[in-house]
C-alpha cells in the first residue's frame, strides 16, 4: 500500500504496444502502455475497456466513427464493440489502462503485436 508514481512508471520504458502492469485491484489490473501508429482492429467479447489518456491525442476507431481522447478524458469500449486505437500523426499517446484479467490484449485476433503477458513494474 504505497502511492504509484505514474509518471515515473512511464519513464521505465519505451515500446510501444506492450502493456506494463502497475496494479492489481480484485479482478482488474491498471495497465499503462505508449502507443504510436495504428493498432490491431479487435474486440473483447466479454470485458470492457477503460482508456485514460495521460500525454498525446488517442484516436479510437469503431466501425462507424472515430472518437477522438484529449489528455485528461478517458473513453470506455463497451464488450463485444470492435475497436482499432491510433495517435494521430505518429505522435506517441501515453495510456492508463483499466480492464479485467481475463481481458485479452487483441481480444481473438492474433497479430505481430499481440502480448500475452504484461511485466509488473
Amino acid at each position: 500500500m504505497k502511492p504509484i508514481n505514474i509518471q515515473k512508471k512511464f519513464e521505465k520504458f519505451t515500446d510501444h504496444w506492450h502493456p506494463h502492469r502497475i496494479a492489481v485491484v480484485d479482478d482488474m489490473q491498471v495497465l499503462l502502455a505508449k502507443i504510436k501508429g495504428e493498432f490491431v482492429w479487435h474486440a473483447h467479447e466479454d470485458e470492457d475497456e477503460l482508456f485514460f489518456v495521460q500525454k498525446g491525442v488517442l484516436e479510437m476507431h469503431f466501425r462507424d466513427r472515430v472518437e477522438i481522447v484529449h489528455p485528461g478524458e478517458i473513453i470506455v469500449v463497451p464488450k463485444g464493440v470492435e475497436h482499432c486505437p491510433k495517435s494521430r500523426d505518429e505522435e506517441e499517446v501515453h495510456l492508463l489502462l483499466f480492464e479485467k484479467l481475463s481481458t485479452k490484449h487483441t481480444g481473438e485476433v492474433l497479430d505481430k503485436k499481440t502480448r500475452t503477458k504484461y511485466p509488473m513494474i
